[in-house]
Parts: structure tokens; sequence; C-alpha cells
């Protein structure tokens, strides 16, 4: 027990030291002016909300596009490469560079590779939470179905009660009767190529109308398909999970600034990076067909937070330490989180699922455009690092 004890002060000690020790706290800075400062920051919070707002919004506006067409591809492209340079290149190295800062006391941070770590851990919850989530949608999807199906199965009892006058089976026989008796075999066939929300159950109802036509139309949303729709909206709402706990921390730390040396170049930068953020993100919402409301609160909610960030940056920079220990370990420890969820997210969910598909291994000049969008969006992601 003694050896155990000798093994955890030092720990002990250190996690305390952690927490209560901080470093320098920049007031030294030469280039420090606390009123263009000021200034600074509420044109970062302008531009930086409509950066994000224009870039989240243009692709919900490209839904009038067609999903499979070539440009559409492009973008989708575009924003795997943005997001997957967003983790490796923005967060992780952000994570890395808190965590390993000289003001961190050498145990336990600069014992073991934290910030690989704990992106680890995060991709491996996220692979989790993907899991848990799109089973849960799809349980949902699969019950309000069954009962679609229940219904339209009381209506052909009904219609094809031995009570009914003949007559109506006889004017009905050339084709409405056969149409409604066939009706639950036909709902039972979509089951598995609706699209989830309401114009999938809208399409079935239409389907079940007695009314006797368009048993021969073509199914709109069959090529969308339950398990993929339920992806989609899976995979927009983790994806704004792991980029909006980034954004919160890069705006605090563009407000709690003193130097307008520092804001002028992050004003740029930022505006840029949430243009493309806002553009990947867009794409991956549009993509989900959620409701205009429901895409809107997210581009919305998107768009407010690193502006909010900024602003509570603001409020907090006079007596906030962004060299504190405290600090730095929430900033690298989110930042190595926010990593391992973006990097998973580009390579499942973003990048496997459009390159390893049946369309792209079969047309050659669609994988030439996506790999170059590919590798635009990750290399002009890439470069914004020399300034943020």
């Amino acid at each position: 027990f003694q050896d155990f004890w000798q093994f955890l002060r030092p720990l002990s000690s250190g996690l305390t030291e952690s927490f209560t020790t901080s470093c320098d706290s920049g007031d030294s800075d030469p280039c420090r002016d606390d009123a263009a400062a000021l200034t600074l920051k509420f044109a970062a919070m302008a531009s930086i909300l409509i950066s994000g707002a224009a870039g989240v919004s243009i692709p919900l506006v490209g839904t009038l596009l067609p999903l499979n067409g070539g440009l559409m591809r492009g973008a989708k492209a575009f924003a795997a490469g943005v997001i997957l340079a967003t983790g490796f290149v923005h967060m992780l190295s952000g994570g890395s560079k808190a965590l390993s800062d000289p003001c961190l006391p050498e145990f336990p941070w600069k014992m073991f590779p934290f910030p690989e770590f704990f992106a680890m851990v995060a991709a491996l919850l996220t692979l989790l939470a993907d899991f848990m989530i799109t089973g849960y949608y799809e349980r949902k999807q699969e019950k309000m179905m069954n009962q679609s199906v229940e219904s339209l199965g009381t209506q052909v009892s009904v219609m094809s009660d031995p009570g009914l006058e003949s007559g109506f089976l006889r004017d009905q026989e050339d084709g409405g009767a056969l149409h409604i008796v066939g009706m639950r075999a036909h709902a039972e066939h979509h089951r598995h190529s609706l699209s989830m929300g309401a114009e999938g159950f809208e399409a079935l109802s239409k389907r079940s109308g007695v009314s006797g036509h368009g048993h021969g139309h073509s199914h709109g949303h069959g090529d969308v398909g339950l398990d993929s729709g339920v992806r989609h909206v899976v995979v927009s709402q983790i994806l704004e999970m792991g980029i909006v706990s980034h954004s919160i921390i890069i705006g605090i730390s563009l407000g709690v600034s003193h130097s307008p040396c520092t804001i002028r170049p992050l004003l740029l930068a930022l505006s840029f990076h949430q243009f493309f953020e806002g553009f990947a993100l867009g794409g991956c919402v549009a993509e989900a067909r959620l409701t205009p409301r429901g895409s809107a609160m997210m581009a919305f909610f998107f768009a407010i937070t690193t502006p909010i960030g900024v602003a509570v940056g603001t409020a907090i920079a006079s007596s906030y330490n962004s060299y504190s220990v405290a600090a730095l370990v929430a900033e690298g420890v989110l930042d190595s989180l926010s990593a391992g969820i973006l990097v998973y997210m580009a390579l499942v969910d973003l990048i496997a699922a459009d390159f390893l598909s049946k369309k792209m291994s079969v047309d050659f000049r669609v994988q030439v455009v996506s790999y170059c969008f590919l590798f635009l969006g990750a290399g002009m992601m890439s470069a914004l690092a020399i300034w943020a």
C-alpha cells in the first residue's frame, strides 16, 4: 500500500499544480491596445457571422440541384476535404500545442501523448454514438412504417369485405379492386425504399389511395433509401457538434486577446475558416433533407457560435488568463476531442461513403472531379493554418 501511495502522490500533486499555476499573462505585449482591439473584435463578430452564414447557406440553396449531379458531387468532395483538414491541421495541432505548452507541469502532461489519446477516444465514442443514434432512428422509422402498413391493411380489409355490393367490385375489376387488394404487398415492397420524414409517408399515402391512378408511377424517393436518409441526419448532427465545440474555442481565443496585431490576421483567417466549415456542414445538412425549419435552425446555430464565443471572450478578457494551466488544458482537451470527431466523420461518413460507392468506381470522370475537389478543399483549409 505504501508503494502504491508513493506512485499516486506525484500524480495528485501534479494534477493539483496543473490547475492552480499559471504562466505569462501576456500583459507585456508591446502591441497591446484595448480600444483598438475592442473595435476589431466587433468587426470580427460581424465578418465571421456573415461569412459563416454565407458558407452554410450556399449548399442549402443548392438543394435545387440533383444530388448525383457532377456539381453536387464535387461540392461534397470539397466539403469532405475541408472537414478532414480541419480535424488534422487545425484542431489536432491546436490541441497538441496547448497540451505541450511550457506553462504545463512536466507531470502528467509531458509524460503521455494526451492529444492523440483524446482524439482516439473521441473517434471511438463517435463510432458508438453513430451506431446508437442510427439504430434509434431506424427503430423509430420502422415503428412508424409498421403503423402505416397496418392502417393500410385495415383499408384493404374494408374494401374486400364480402358485405360490399358486388356491383362495386365488378365496376372496379378492370384495375381498381385488383389495385386495392395488392396494396399491402405494394407497401411492404416499398418499406425499405422510402426516405425518412413526412415526404416518404406522403408518398405512401398517395400510393394507397383508392382512386386507382398512378400505380405505374416512378418512385421519386426510392433511390434515397430509409437507411441512407437516417445516416445523413445522424452525420449532419454529429458533424455540427464537432464543429461547434471548436468554434467556441477559437471565438473565445480571439475575444480575450488585447493585441490588434494578433486580431487583424485572425479576423480575415477566421472569416475564411468559418466560410469553408459552413460550406461543409451545409452540404451535409442539405443531403439530410431535413425540414426547412430544421435546416434553418442548424445553419443559424452554426453561424452564431463563433461570434458568441468572441463576445464571451471580450466580456471576460479582463479576468481571463489564456496562459493559465486550466485554460490550456481545457483548450487542448476540447480541440483534441473535436479533432477525433471530425477525422472520423470525414473519413468514414463523407469520404468512404462516396469514394467507395459503385457510382464512383464505374465513372472515371466522376473520380477525377471528386478527387480534385477533395484535394482542393483539404489544401485550401490547410493553408489557412498559416494565419489561424
